[in-house]
């Protein structure tokens, strides 16, 4: 059968390509820790949206790469500069105008050139007092009768463009209809903004304005996308507040110029009276806008008034986007994909589409699954943990510390194999009837009774077994959460488990965690264990007691494995629990009684120290003399290199009355 050989077409990344898809088992790996840490898997993935990972960078990351965007632009521009490059327009309007009176006085007829000069004295004269200040000189050049035609186009079109541009700001979408006004007509602008300003006051008196109607008359000076009243105040509250930026963003001096400049440019008093009405209903309607604020700018590269809007427009992006982000780990829909895109690139949206994704991997791998609206940890997904946990611990182990299954006896072993044998003298009697039975047929022939020799006893083979329960007894004091030793326990427990489950199935884990009280714990529930269950107390009497019940009910080697960050607090007496700090001599002698008892039902006790405290020392010291075994004190981020090695290699059949 011939194989058709594999293809891949390859093309230059346009940022919708994912280049390294996201990994499920990576994923929740960085989410492990701060999960048993909090105990709150929503918690651990808001985390995980806000600060990524080393592969996926976070919304953190991206606010970092839009306060340097704001940064930059800010050290670019001088925004009073827009008051001086309309300025130095209308100097040239005037430059060019006395150029062309003095070209029509050298170029008059002689009978002509006394008027003229007569005229251009007046008109040079009026230029002489046109004022230094923006809305002054506009004000005076409208008023102002044009010797020069070509200085009277030049100032026309200059207020065309900035009513223009001050309008299309304030209505964005109507440049195409602006620019079918002829000359200064704002008519049908004005209608616009009446009609507006009726509806608006419509809505105030608890009324349903008619926008349908108002969108098929004015929509096409709106941009598309807008279908109810409310996205169109929102939208022109947007772009009010952009005008409002600019102008407090500039100093006081040109702020007044450029407004009076654009109070010049409305010449029609109905118009003004219009957006005055609508300013008010809408502050009186809305809540006020936070994207109105001051920019301090420190540049020094001048800019028209076309380019400070445009900045204004990318500033308030920038701004809507970072409060997007600061609440985007808990509504991460809400961040806006197109315009991070804008704003930072395609590798940004890339990297919301990818933090989208997280929940959807981590369901599909089988870690998360939702129940009643909520994501929980699945048992896949706890057993994994786990197995990241026994990672983490071997990677930082020299290959040499970890020895693999073995007994240190050799001989007859105990357990019963699956391979048969002849039975020779000397061997276990696990004798396997069906065997032997049919051996006896084979020689004697079907018959009763039946006849059995010795030769026709088939036993099974024994393996040599070294199996082990063990018991993982976790201080889960407030003092172990307080110190940031509780997380290193649950690591181990979970490594523990992961280990176990995997090398050795044979064997029997339990977590007992204990405070005022002890309780079993079930492997699986430890990475969500939370605050809420750490209270005052260290009562290791009831965890030997509960520890001694759960070895019980199995053969085979038993031990105590006890993590702790202080001595003995509190104790049971008929049910009651006794706590006292220090403590006293009564909890004391009860915890070391179920020390003796757990030593004469040959249950080793290996303790591991997580604080190096006197009264500590003095109380583990006493319990290793009682039971022989053994105590260590680690710090928290060793603690499983320690309990992983001791349990490797403990993990041999002891001898009776063995000391250690």
């Amino acid at each position: 059968m011939s194989v058709s050989p594999s293809r891949y077409r390859y093309s230059r990344w346009d940022g919708s390509q994912t280049p390294f898809p996201l990994d499920a088992d990576s994923v929740l790996e960085s989410i492990s820790d701060d999960l048993m840490s909090h105990g709150d898997l929503m918690g651990a993935l808001q985390r995980l949206y806000r600060w990524g990972t080393p592969e996926l960078p976070g919304l953190d990351q991206l606010a970092r790469q839009l306060h340097e965007l704001r940064e930059r632009e800010l050290a670019r521009f001088d925004l009073d500069s827009v008051v001086e490059d309309l300025k130095e327009q209308l100097q040239d309007v005037i430059d060019t105008e006395r150029a062309g009176i003095e070209r029509k006085v050298r170029e008059a007829a002689p009978e002509q050139s006394k008027l003229l000069e007569r005229m251009a004295k007046q008109r040079q004269d009026q230029l002489d007092r046109v004022p230094d200040d923006l809305g002054g000189r506009v004000k005076e050049l409208r008023n102002y009768e044009f010797m020069d035609e070509a200085a009277r186009e030049k100032f026309e079109k200059l207020m065309q463009k900035l009513q223009q541009q001050v309008l299309d700001q304030m209505f964005q979408g109507m440049k195409q209809s602006i620019q079918r006004m002829q000359g200064q007509d704002l008519s049908e602008i004005r209608d616009m903004v009446r009609a507006l300003n009726k509806m608006l006051e419509e809505r105030a008196q608890g009324l349903t304005p008619d926008f349908k109607s108002f969108m098929d008359k004015y929509g096409q000076m709106f941009p598309p996308g807008i279908e109810t009243l409310d996205q169109l105040m929102e939208h022109l509250q947007q772009q009010m507040a952009q005008m409002q930026s600019l102008l407090r963003s500039m100093s006081p001096e040109a702020r007044e110029e450029l407004a009076r400049m654009m109070d010049e440019l409305l010449q029609d008093d109905s118009l003004r009276l219009e957006l005055a009405r609508l300013g008010g209903l809408m502050e009186s309607m809305l809540p006020p806008s936070d994207l109105s604020e001051r920019y301090p700018f420190f540049g020094d590269e001048p800019m028209s008034l076309q380019q400070a809007m445009g900045l204004m427009d990318r500033l308030q992006g920038v701004d809507r986007l970072e409060s997007q982000l600061e609440r985007g780990s808990f509504r991460l829909d809400d961040v806006d994909r197109g315009l991070a895109e804008q704003l930072l690139g395609p590798e940004a949206r890339q990297s919301i589409d990818q933090l989208k994704r997280v929940t959807e991997l981590l369901e599909k791998a089988g870690y998360l699954e939702k129940k009643d609206r909520r994501l929980e940890l699945t048992p896949k997904g706890m057993r994994r943990i786990g197995q990241n946990a026994l990672k983490e611990i071997f990677d930082r182990l020299r290959k040499s510390q970890i020895g693999q299954h073995n007994t240190f006896f050799t001989g007859v072993g105990t357990e019963a194999g699956e391979d048969l044998k002849a039975y020779e003298y000397g061997d276990p009697f696990l004798i396997d009837l069906k065997e032997t039975l049919f051996n006896s047929l084979e020689r004697e022939g079907p018959g009763v009774p039946i006849s059995i020799d010795p030769e026709d006893f088939v036993v099974r083979k024994t393996d040599h077994s070294s199996q082990a329960c063990t018991v993982l007894m976790v201080d889960m004091s407030r003092s172990m959460f307080l110190r940031g030793c509780f997380l290193a326990a649950k690591k181990v427990a979970m490594a523990l488990d992961a280990l176990i489950r995997s090398q050795y199935p044979r064997d029997k884990l339990y977590v007992v965690g204990f405070s005022n009280q002890a309780v079993e714990l079930k492997p699986e529930a430890l990475p969500q264990i939370t605050l809420n269950d750490y209270v005052y107390g260290t009562n290791m009497q009831h965890g030997f007691q509960l520890a001694r019940s759960l070895l019980a009910r199995h053969r085979g080697n038993k031990q105590v494995i006890m993590v702790t960050d202080g001595e003995p607090t509190a104790h049971l007496d008929n049910g009651r629990v006794y706590f006292a700090y220090p403590p006293t001599f009564r909890t004391i002698q009860e915890t070391l009684k179920e020390v003796q008892r757990c030593t004469r039902d040959r249950i080793v006790i290996n303790t591991f120290m997580l604080e190096r405290g006197p009264y500590l020392t003095e109380f583990i010291n006493r319990v290793t003399k009682l039971n022989k075994g053994r105590a260590f004190f680690v710090q928290p981020e060793r603690l499983g290199e320690y309990i992983l090695v001791d349990y490797v290699a403990g993990r041999a059949p002891r001898r009776i009355g063995a000391r250690r």
